[in-house]
């Protein structure tokens, strides 16, 4: 349960909220002024404070800085009258999570509180990397793979520094994790840490999203309001499906990257802005920028390092470890003893093909202990956590129900794109060339015969899909 702070010093304002936020489900402690706010705050484990400006004693702004002092990660949504938004725009730009304006909307501020809780968690629940699956506490990237050592590496060299970074590869590879590790072990790991995701918010928001806007911007702007970018001021923001960013954007970002600065909506001023950009994505940018799509000028400044995320088909070896880790971290959380998994389900785990990636093979674990009666983990509760329509078959079937056509089905009924083909056959034609590989021995040159290309196309296919050999034979 998580557990809400409430710093405010009218008594009515103190008990509705208290009332509101316990029927949502948390823990809610309240305090009448800044300095009794901080001496709970002190005492208290706080997930997310809510913190009126004006106050007895020591003001909003002092309340603030004492309160980040304690916990710089801890959010804190500042509430302030119309009359003095200036006060509260002060206080995002020193790391508050966000401002309301009184009198709020109950949905707006329980939307608010919910990005709130769910940044401070991504701030401060740490990201493992390569640790044995049972030693893992919390979230953590698994693999012992040649490509996944790669990932290691750079997540190790890039993070201490403030380079641009460009997180690529399917979805549900672990390009999120990825990003907060980088966060987590860079040096602006006790600044704010906020994640855009460029497909959820709808285009007509996004721009006022990231860049804000100023009072009469548009109808309804009745103030000035801070932007995502500026909220992160000292800090990290992950753009997550940056490649499917608005093209009317891009021209923004680039200037953010160059220059360093913004201009919100509907101003003229500049403002200078320090963040570090992590961004990601699924798409083909080559493909989009030869479509008009994307910006080449904005894709050279976002892959200063690019980070590779292979997808699970081309680390099948990793399968075991993860399994092994998702059954006690799943375990846990169910609080029930880990079941462990027989070896047929794990053949069976081994040759299914993971469209979803490392994200599905999560899924499907956490579904089998849901449904699983204490004994190991049998072919049938994998095969029915797969689906439950019964598409996936822990052995037999007819030759129509082979796992290639069962992929295609499932990707055709449970995977909603515009650009799903492309993915599909990106999919296929990785698959196909890590195979002509592996039967060469990692020779391109035959590993381009066998495929019926040429060697140069296998070169630039195997780039593009980020394709890992372990054996040391290229030529």
């Amino acid at each position: 349960m998580n557990t809400v702070l409430i710093i405010d010093d009218d008594d009515q304002l103190r008990k509705s909220f208290h009332k509101l936020l316990t029927e949502e489900g948390y823990r809610v402690l309240s305090a009448a002024s800044g300095e009794a706010g901080v001496e709970i705050a002190r005492k208290e484990a706080v997930d997310l404070a809510i913190l009126d400006m004006r106050l007895p004693g020591m003001n909003g702004l002092e309340t603030f800085r004492a309160l980040h002092a304690l916990e710089p990660k801890l959010p804190v949504i500042v509430m302030t009258a119309f009359g003095t938004t200036e006060t509260a725009i002060e206080a995002t730009k020193l790391g508050a999570f966000d401002y309301l304006l009184k009198p709020f909307d109950i949905p707006d501020m329980l939307s608010v509180i919910v990005k709130g809780l769910e940044a401070g968690r991504f701030m401060r629940s740490p990201v493992s990397l390569d640790v044995a699956p049972d030693k893992a506490l919390g979230e953590a990237i698994i693999g012992r793979s040649a490509a996944m050592q790669e990932v290691y590496k750079a997540i190790g060299r890039v993070a201490a520094t403030d380079a641009t970074v460009l997180i690529r590869g399917e979805s549900g590879t672990g390009k999120e994790l990825a990003a907060r590790a980088i966060y987590q072990h860079s040096l602006r790991a006790d600044k704010p840490f906020l994640i855009i995701n460029c497909v959820a918010i709808p285009e007509t928001l996004l721009e006022s999203e990231l860049f804000g806007y100023e009072k009469g911007a548009f109808t309804g702007a009745v103030q000035k309001r801070v932007g995502k970018i500026e909220q992160a001021h000292g800090g990290t923001v992950f753009l997550d499906e940056i490649g499917d960013m608005p093209f009317s954007l891009q021209s923004k970002m680039l200037r953010l990257l160059q220059e360093k600065s913004i201009e919100r909506l509907g101003g003229r001023e500049t403002v200078p802005v320090d963040v570090r950009i992590i961004a990601a994505t699924n798409r083909d940018l080559e493909a989009a920028i030869a479509e008009g799509r994307f910006r080449e000028d904005l894709y050279y400044r976002l892959e200063v390092v690019t980070i590779r995320m292979p997808p699970l088909s081309r680390r099948a070896g990793d399968i075991p470890l993860l399994t092994e880790y998702f059954l006690s971290r799943y375990a846990v959380h169910a609080r029930v003893d880990n079941p462990g998994i027989t070896d047929d389900a794990k053949a069976l785990l081994a040759t299914y093909p993971w469209p979803g990636n490392v994200r599905e093979l999560g899924n499907v674990i956490q579904k089998a202990l849901i449904f699983n009666r204490g004994a190991p983990l049998n072919p049938d509760d994998i095969a029915q956590a797969i689906s439950e329509k019964g598409r996936i078959r822990p052995s037999g079937g007819s030759d129509t129900e082979n796992p290639l056509r069962e992929w295609a089905r499932r990707m055709l009924l449970d995977t909603a794109s515009e650009h799903l083909f492309e993915d599909c056959m990106d999919h296929a034609a990785a698959v196909l060339i890590g195979e002509a590989l592996n039967i060469s021995g990692g020779n391109r040159s035959k590993a381009a015969k066998i495929l019926g290309v040429s060697r140069p196309t296998l070169h630039s296919r195997i780039e593009k899909y980020g394709i890992e050999m372990e054996t040391s034979v290229k030529e």
